[in-house]
């Protein structure tokens, strides 16, 4: 089965709330077997517009990362980013 990969670009615009809603989200991560594989490390811009915070998050599967996203518990979480931050997150499957 192949993983699924969440790859998120956000512009904090608060880090003290954004630290909420890493805690927040921290019970959804770890129900669904997160890894973070890239958070927010040095980025080198080769191309297209940037965002300041790059992630990329490994899943067991597509599923779980879509379900993942969808759960109660991350939901609650991505209120708070909506509220502090910019960005697009978008989910990949893996080869």
């Amino acid at each position: 089965m192949a993983k699924g990969y969440w790859i998120a670009r956000v512009d904090v615009r608060d880090t003290e709330r954004y630290k909420d809603y890493v805690a927040a989200a921290k019970p959804a991560f770890e129900k669904y077997g997160a890894n973070f594989l890239a958070r927010g490390g040095k980025v080198e811009v080769l191309e297209g517009p940037a965002r300041a915070r790059n992630v990329v998050v490994e899943f067991p599967s597509l599923q779980a990362a879509v379900d993942c996203y969808n759960s109660p518990e991350y939901q609650i979480a991505a209120k708070i980013r909506q509220e502090v931050a910019d960005g697009e997150i978008l989910v990949v499957e893996g080869v």
